[in-house]
């Protein structure tokens, strides 16, 4: 049986405050894909810079990616490769709850 402690239950919070926002939540399933840098996320997300910059310093805050100085540029990647793996377990239950979010799922047979 897992023990559930005030800080565990925070550190959980923190993950659903990050998911909280889908830009965010973008993000973090475009980093599963590899480490990236702001400007090419802000690119890829067709955000504005500062908007991405502004998620990857809460992304940072709720401890879920890390900043890796690289020169004069950081690159961004996830803390831990078990979060891209809850990333990709969450997305999964998502697809199975909510039949809206699979558009394909007659055509597949899935979700």
């Amino acid at each position: 049986m897992v023990t559930t402690t005030t800080a565990s239950l925070d550190a959980l919070a923190r993950f659903g405050h990050a998911l909280s926002d889908a830009t965010r939540a973008r993000i973090l399933m475009r980093l599963r894909e590899g480490a990236a840098y702001p400007a090419e996320l802000a690119d890829s997300l067709g955000a504005t810079r500062q908007a991405v910059s502004n998620h990857l310093a809460c992304l940072r805050g709720c401890g879920l990616v890390v900043a890796v100085p690289e020169g004069r540029r950081t690159r961004y990647e996830l803390v831990d490769q078990r979060v891209a793996h809850a990333l990709a377990d969450l997305h999964g239950l998502v697809l199975i709850t909510d039949k809206a979010a699979c558009g394909d799922a007659d055509e597949l047979g899935c979700c």
